[in-house]
């Protein structure tokens, strides 16, 4: 599993171009893109094949051939590391099941490499991939990361890029900040980091700003100061359910049976809200 640049060509390491001369077989998931990485290099591969996402189970049972052969297989996507939002992880599957060993070669990453260049400070992070193309899916998905206490990294095609940052001020608000990182290693390499709001317009004014290749990084929740006072979210919901039907005392029992939660706070609660 070898990375390939995700730009800039004079990025791949002498390990991987290496690997391409001793190949028996490269696999990639556009040949026409490896072919002019191959011929910068002058390298020519003996079996060059198309490995793609819809033709991956397949080719994973004549890889494995080959690998029972005696031949060396390489794995590429078109850019990037294979297996991470690409196709490969099928193959690497099929071919450790099949008693194989896959090896990765690193290199590029635009996950990494955003990243590295991003300036947030949060101590983890988390890769989600693409976002759903679908606005209500992707709203679902942002809800998820409401409170996150990690950075989120996800990419995202230029021609959704307006209506996502939509959804992200909608649903994660206006204030949280992002960073759009463009074009990694590439002559019109972009970072730009502002609350959502802001990144939005900035990128609505801008059409070149919906070109390329994008990465997305999301910063962590605002740190909140604990309420001890505070009821749980679920027991909150039962409770004003039941505090409309019910009078307070019995409102507030149910809902300590039901929740867990406890009683007199919920009935302190059940007040306020009558009081309200």
């Amino acid at each position: 599993m070898v990375a390939t640049p995700i730009g800039n060509l004079t990025d791949i390491s002498a390990r991987a171009l290496a690997a391409f001369a001793a190949a028996d077989v490269v696999c990639a998931e556009d040949t026409r893109v490896t072919s002019q990485l191959l011929s910068a290099y002058g390298i020519r591969a003996q079996r060059l094949v198309s490995l793609r996402e819809h033709n991956e189970r397949a080719m994973a049972e004549q890889v494995i051939r080959w690998l029972a052969e005696g031949q060396m297989v390489v794995q590429v996507s078109d850019a990037g590391t294979p297996a991470v939002s690409d196709p490969g992880a099928r193959l690497v599957e099929a071919v450790r099941a099949a008693g194989h060993p896959a090896r990765p070669l690193p290199g590029c990453s635009a996950v990494i490499a955003a990243l590295s260049a991003s300036g947030f400070t949060a101590p983890s992070f988390q890769f989600h991939g693409f976002l759903p193309p679908k606005s209500g899916e992707r709203r679902k998905t942002l809800q998820q990361w409401l409170a996150a206490a990690q950075l989120t990294v996800c990419y995202e095609a230029p021609h959704r890029i307006v209506d996502t940052l939509k959804d992200i001020v909608a649903v994660l608000g206006g204030e949280r900040r992002v960073m759009l990182a463009r074009e990694l290693t590439k002559t019109f390499e972009t970072f730009e980091t502002r609350p959502a709001a802001e990144l939005l317009a900035w990128v609505e004014a801008d059409s070149n700003q919906q070109r390329g290749e994008i990465v997305l990084i999301i910063d962590a929740a605002p740190a909140v100061e604990a309420d001890d006072d505070a009821l749980p979210p679920e027991a909150a919901r039962v409770l004003e359910i039941l505090a409309a039907e019910l009078p307070t005392k019995q409102a507030a029992t149910l809902a300590s049976q039901i929740s867990g939660a406890n009683r007199k706070q919920l009935y302190d609660h059940a007040l306020k809200l009558k009081k309200e």
